[in-house]
Parts: C-alpha cells; sequence; structure tokens
C-alpha cells in the first residue's frame, strides 16, 4: 500500500542522513515530503499538522554526537508518522463478563466487509483461540446471507442461518441467544451496505447498535479511496460510537492516504489492515512498524510474526534434525524451503519487511517470486528418485524434467546449481549443529553424574 510513498519519502531523506541539518534544507525536505503526501491522497490538515510539527522539532534542535543529524531528523519524521497513525496499537476489547462479546460491523457497499468479518473470526480462532460466531443482517443484497455461510465454512467457525425475509433487528437478537447457547466467546453481526452514506442506512444500523449493545463498533473502509474514506468514516462516527476502524484492500493500488488521515480525522484507532484475497489476510495494525515501512526502516518483527503463524513447525524441525545429523540436503527439502517462503509473502512481502533493501539487489541474485514458483514445478516433474538423489540426472532426464514443467532447460540447470550451494551451505550448518548438540549431550551427562553423586 505504501509502496509509492515509500519511494518519494526515500528520495527526500536519503541525502539528508549524512548531511549536517540547516533550517533551509530542512524545510526543502519538508516541501517534498508535503507534496509526497498530498499526491498520496491524505487529507490536507492531516498534512498541515504533520509538516508542522516535524520543522517544530528540527529546527534547532541540538544532537546528540553518537548521532548524525540526518538519522536524528528521520527518527523526528517517524516518530511524528506514529503520532499521526495513532501512537499505540488498539487490539479489540473482548474482556466483558457479556458472552458472547458481540463485534458489530460496519461499512459501505463493496469494500469488502463479509469477508473481513470472516478474516476477524478465523484470526479471532486462531491467534486469540477464542469460539466465534457470524451472522448475517444484509437482507438488501442478494445472496449476501450465502456469501458469509459459504466464507464461514471455509474458515471454519461457526456460522448462525438468517433470512432475507426477517428484519435485521429481529436476527441480531436471534443470533445473540444462539451464540449464547453455543457458548460462543464472541458473535461477529455482518451489515447492510449501501454505495453512498443515507439515512434509511443510518438509522438502521442506529437501531442495531441499540438492540446488540456491542462490545466492538467497528467501520470497515477500502484503503483505495483515499481521504475520502476517512471522511466517509467520520459520517458513520457521527451516527455510531465506533472503537475502531479495519482498512480492507490495503494490498491494493492504494496510496496510503486513507490510513493516514483516518485517525486523524475520526479520532478513532485503525485496528486492522485486510491484505489479499484469502482468509487469513488480516494483521493487527501496529503504528510503529506501519511508519517504519514507509520510511523504509523495515519491519522485522510482523515478518517474524508471519513466520511463525505460516511455516510448518513439524517441517522445519523434521529438517534441522536431519541436517544435524548429517543426513542429505534433498530436493524435495528445497522444495519445501520454497514453498514456506512463498507461504510468508514471498520476496515481495520479505522486501517489505526489510530496512532499505535494494530490489534490484534480490533479483540479480534470482530470487523474484515468479521463479521460486517455476522452481517448484521444476522439482515437481521429477521422479522421487530424482529428487533424492540428483546426480542421476543427466541431460536426457533434465530435457525430459524441462518439457514436463513447461520450462527452458537452462532452468532446470540454474535450479540444479542454486540446490547444489544450498546443500554446501546444509552440510556446513549441519556440522555446526552437530558440534553444539554433542556439547549439549555432554554437558547433561555431566550434570546427571553430578546429581548422582
Amino acid at each position: 500500500m505504501f509502496d509509492n510513498l515509500r519511494e518519494k519519502i526515500a528520495k527526500v531523506l536519503t541525502p539528508l542522513r549524512s548531511r549536517q541539518l540547516s533550517e533551509s534544507n530542512i524545510q526543502d525536505a519538508m516541501r517534498e515530503v508535503r507534496n509526497a503526501l498530498i499526491d498520496a491522497d491524505v487529507a490536507f490538515n492531516v498534512v498541515t499538522e504533520f509538516v508542522q510539527d516535524v520543522q517544530s522539532q528540527a529546527v534547532g534542535q541540538s544532537v546528540s554526537r553518537s548521532v548524525q543529524p540526518g538519522h536524528a531528523f528521520v527518527r523526528i519524521v517517524h516518530d511524528s508518522l506514529v503520532k499521526v497513525l495513532g501512537e499505540t496499537s488498539n487490539g479489540l476489547d473482548l474482556g466483558g463478563g457479556n458472552i458472547p462479546n458481540v463485534v458489530l460491523m460496519a461499512g459501505l457497499q463493496g469494500v469488502g466487509k463479509t469477508t473481513t468479518v470472516v478474516k476477524l473470526a478465523k484470526w479471532l480462532k486462531e491467534s486469540e483461540s477464542k469460539s466465534v460466531s457470524v451472522v448475517s443482517a444484509d437482507v438488501y443484497r442478494p445472496a449476501a446471507i450465502e456469501q458469509l455461510g459459504a466464507l464461514a465454512e471455509q474458515a471454519n467457525v461457526e456460522f448462525i442461518s438468517s433470512k432475507q425475509r426477517d428484519r435485521p433487528d429481529s436476527i441480531a437478537k436471534l443470533a445473540v441467544k444462539i451464540a449464547r447457547k453455543s457458548f460462543s466467546d464472541v458473535l461477529i453481526v455482518d451489515t447492510a451496505g449501501r454505495l453512498a452514506v443515507d439515512e434509511e442506512m443510518m438509522e438502521e444500523i442506529v437501531r442495531l447498535h441499540k438492540v446488540l449493545n456491542p462490545r466492538e463498533t467497528l467501520f470497515v473502509v477500502d484503503a483505495m479511496t483515499g481521504q475520502d474514506a476517512a471522511n466517509t468514516a467520520r459520517a458513520f462516527d457521527e451516527a455510531l460510537p465506533l472503537t475502531g476502524v479495519v482498512l480492507s484492500k490495503a494490498d491494493g493500488d492504494a496510496r496510503g492516504g486513507a490510513a493516514l488521515s483516518v485517525r486523524s480525522i475520526t479520532g478513532k484507532p485503525i485496528k486492522f489492515l485486510g491484505t489479499g484475497e484469502g482468509l487469513d489476510g488480516l494483521e493487527p495494525f501496529h503504528p510503529d512498524r506501519i511508519a517504519s515501512r514507509i520510511l523504509g526502516m523495515g519491519d522485522v518483527l510482523s515478518y517474524l510474526e508471519e513466520a511463525e503463524k505460516k511455516v510448518d513447525k513439524n517441517k522445519a524441525e523434521r529438517l534441522a534434525k536431519k541436517i544435524f545429523r548429517g543426513s542429505k540436503f534433498n530436493l524435495d527439502d528445497m522444495r519445501d524451503q520454497l514453498k514456506q517462503f512463498s507461504a510468508m509473502g514471498g520476496v515481495e512481502g520479505f522486501k517489505d519487511m526489510l530496512p532499505d533493501l535494494d530490489p534490484s539487489s534480490v533479483k540479480m541474485k534470482g530470487l523474484d517470486d515468479d521463479q521460486m514458483k517455476r522452481q517448484c514445478v521444476i522439482i515437481d516433474s521429477m521422479t522421487l528418485y530424482e529428487r533424492n538423489f540428483p546426480a542421476v540426472l543427466d541431460s536426457s532426464r533434465k530435457r525430459r524434467i524441462a518439457d514436463g514443467s513447461g520450462v527452458q532447460i537452462n532452468e532446470v540447470n540454474l535450479l540444479l546449481r542454486k540446490y547444489r550451494q544450498l546443500e554446501k551451505q546444509m552440510k556446513r550448518a549441519g556440522r555446526k549443529g552437530n558440534k553444539m548438540l554433542q556439547r549439549l549431550e555432554m554437558a547433561q551427562a555431566m550434570n546427571q553424574g553430578r546429581r548422582h553423586r
């Protein structure tokens, strides 16, 4: 979402990192940053406040001798961005005594609200260990109820059925009773959207709010609509006591204006970012991490959290034991590593999370996402024997594999070269790991001996 903004701000701030700061070059830099923010469709009053905040802190500031002035300036910009985005991460407040805790979802039509309902249910179930039910009170959009039911089945969360002929407030009352009987911790209620804010829509959702008395009232907004998203959120906040915002479609061609405007305009925290079409595509919003991404400072913590969720720990453990025991690293192992890396967002996701990573340096090493997918297909085109014993791959076998995977024979050769490099690295890691294991076993044996004495 922030790619264009990040590139423009990097062009302004990178030269300043190694320079002595002056009032003149600070003003020049902030003029360029201001233009970049306006181009990203950030609300004008938000841009103005941000620029004034940075300038007031930077001009005349004394900087520690151990820190370059340019780096100190980048830190000021970072801290001001965090302030605009909300300073602290705000999770869901589900600590009430009532069961179920109700989460009411509001938003315009077409923003991805129904998908976000199920993404949130799945996230609560897997990350927070909550039992979750979902229900649709949208009796206007054709197949809205059926869509929620189908997505809930995919996510393996409880779906409470409703009918289009029923009134939304009746659906809500019955859903609370059913969720209470089934001991659901959380009930998420999907509501009807409209193409624009209208009086009828607001009256209906206000009635639903009174009936449900929800613990959380979240406004789902399309990140691709820029500062208009923040203005729409403000209109909803005037009618409802919103507790937070979810930015959907944050992985699309969004300029970042919504994220940087919505907190300042509504005063409500952004709680989640929706990314991708898959039901796993929801992540908690961390203002400090997003600010670091915008400034090219990376977001390693988010990457590690993503790895924790998506890496197959059993496969990783099996591979580690195999390597430490000196067993041979084969092409099946390589394919598993490529697939795990892709599951975490691949090269593009990796680049977003690491500080100042030059995209061209990644592609020079042949680490683009399309090539990784082709390499998996090439390995799948081999027999089990060939994957276990790559040394048998002569020219005729390579030609057959290339034909079977739809690539040129030079791509098969490239894959095998990478495999041999990885194999050497794994051998070195195995020798080090084996020594560590031997030392650990020796230490354990000595400790046992002391206890017996």
